[in-house]
């Protein structure tokens, strides 16, 4: 490997200016690619994607939340710590249309924020009970911090029965939010819980939810998080050309096909999924922050107490802001910087001294 053309000033330390820094940029990622110092590589990811938060919006199947699970101290422990993570955290399987359950767990997270987390502000909005039977009625509910986010409108969407038959088990309750210091500033929630069985139609339907919301609200920037059942038996390769949110161009897929959004030791099936409309929502996504948030790993839960709050674990996603923006400008030419001067060093040192 041919040695970084760097100067030495009189004090005995590398002449480095910021253009020049940057000129042996490509030669630095060379070398950290032959020489993988993990301080390197450190270095580099902090550099490139930075360190500081992002606006994070989560999903989650609470897997039948009502009044008798809000009362188990546990599970809304966990919940409340789970939720204080996120600036918009979209609840689906709950069965709360007195609200009491709901406002519970607003309660506890307003009250564990105050003390620990920089004293930010719930609130929360809900669908009404959705289901096609009296008896399997349940709600989205968003809980979102008053301090990073405004709720600008909301939409319960009325499915079109096909043939007398419903397309959605519980038809999407859309909500439209502004985040001012998000890159990406004004967007659409399209949440969907579907029925296994009915996947594959309730996910391409979304297509003309999709539809809808860009007439009525003049808006592309859309994701749609939820428990879609988007894994295992329920959608096969093939099954995929029959969904437009996947045959369609300009829908990116967060969550990957390969990734475990279950609890369960007899499953391992990416059911809960996030998707964005369009390369501006793209771009404006924090890169590689989209994610299964494992309960179990984080809080070092044991499956039982796990499988209390739920059979599903949580999804995120992180959208960049323009501070982070900022911070990562600033950053990167010192980064340049450090990278060239290290990889001169392990030049120069003898190779067995590189750990």
């Amino acid at each position: 490997m041919r040695p970084l053309s760097i100067s030495m000033g009189e004090n005995g330390l590398p002449n480095l200016h910021p253009v020049t820094a940057i000129g042996e940029f490509g030669q630095a990622i060379s070398s950290v690619m032959s020489c993988p110092s993990p301080l390197l590589l450190s270095l580099l990811l902090i550099g490139i994607y930075g360190q500081c938060s992002g606006f994070k919006i989560c999903a989650f199947n609470i897997q039948n939340f009502d009044a008798t699970k809000s009362a188990n101290y546990r599970v809304m422990h966990t919940l409340t710590k789970i939720v204080s993570r996120c600036d918009i955290c979209l609840l689906q399987e709950v069965k709360d249309l007195q609200g009491k359950a709901t406002k519970a767990l607003l309660g506890r997270l307003n009250r564990y924020s105050t003390k620990y987390d920089d004293n930010y502000h719930y609130k929360y909005v809900a669908s009404g009970g959705l289901g096609r039977t009296p008896e399997d009625q349940e709600q989205y509910v968003y809980l979102y911090r008053n301090e990073t986010v405004k709720l600008t409108d909301r939409y319960q969407y009325a499915d079109k029965k096909e043939g007398g038959v419903d397309s959605f088990s519980r038809d999407p309750f859309v909500v439209r939010f502004q985040a001012k210091e998000t890159v990406i500033g004004d967007f659409a929630l399209i949440p969907l819980h579907t029925t296994p069985s009915d996947a594959i139609k309730e996910i391409d339907k979304l297509y003309d939810v999709f539809e809808e919301i860009k007439m009525k609200w003049n808006t592309e920037k859309v994701m749609f998080l939820g428990a879609f059942n988007a894994g295992c038996g329920h959608i096969t390769r093939q099954d995929k050309a029959n969904i437009r949110l996947f045959s369609n161009p300009g829908f990116f897929w967060l969550i990957g096909d390969k990734v475990d959004t279950t609890v369960g030791d007899l499953t391992s099936c990416a059911y809960d999924r996030i998707v964005v409309h369009g390369q501006p929502f793209l771009k404006a996504i924090k890169p590689y922050s989209a994610r299964v948030f494992n309960i179990a790993k984080e809080y070092k839960l044991s499956k039982e107490r796990v499988l209390e709050v739920s059979d599903h674990f949580p999804v995120e996603v992180e959208l960049k802001t323009k501070s982070s923006g900022q911070l990562q400008a600033q950053v990167q030419p010192l980064l340049l910087i450090a990278v060239s001067v290290i990889t001169y060093v392990l030049h120069i040192l003898p190779s067995t001294s590189v750990v």
